[in-house]
């Protein structure tokens, strides 16, 4: 399946039957999964095509959500060190649903970004914090 985002530059190797890919922030393999593939491939884009350092972003950390022990996806924090876009990736074959809006949102309780980015690799969602309230961008950023 054709990502939005580049995966050619992507490492990935076959070891004893199991597929991997190296994880480009963390430098270390994981096991490869779909929602990984989306996860790498838009670290890479970020890193690679937009300029991000890979110092200010943080990927898959602990958070509480009222008392209850949950994991973002990716931080990225801008220089001053305070949370900037909130990322939150699927797999290809999870739709970008309510659900799933409200699950970003949950998080950002704790976070505090201004942007969230929602992808599944196939679509991206992006908000941005206008006035008090998180406006849709129809226009991508990121392109």
């Amino acid at each position: 399946m054709k990502l939005l985002f580049p995966t050619q530059h992507l490492k990935m190797e076959r070891r004893e039957g199991q597929d991997y890919i190296w994880g480009i922030v963390r430098k270390k393999w994981y096991v490869l999964q779909p929602e990984e593939l989306v996860r790498q491939a838009m670290l890479d884009w970020m890193i690679r095509e937009k300029g991000v350092s890979a110092a200010l972003i943080s990927v898959e950390k602990g958070i509480k959500y009222l008392k209850l022990q949950k994991r973002f996806d990716v931080v990225v924090y801008d220089n001053k060190g305070k949370a900037f876009i909130l990322c939150e990736c699927k797999a290809p074959e999870v739709s970008l649903s309510q659900d799933t809006l409200n699950q970003i949102a949950r998080y950002n309780v704790s976070i505090q970004a201004p942007h969230l980015l929602l992808t599944n690799g196939r679509e991206v969602l992006f908000f941005s914090l206008e006035e008090g309230k998180y406006v849709h961008k129809k226009e991508a950023w990121w392109k």
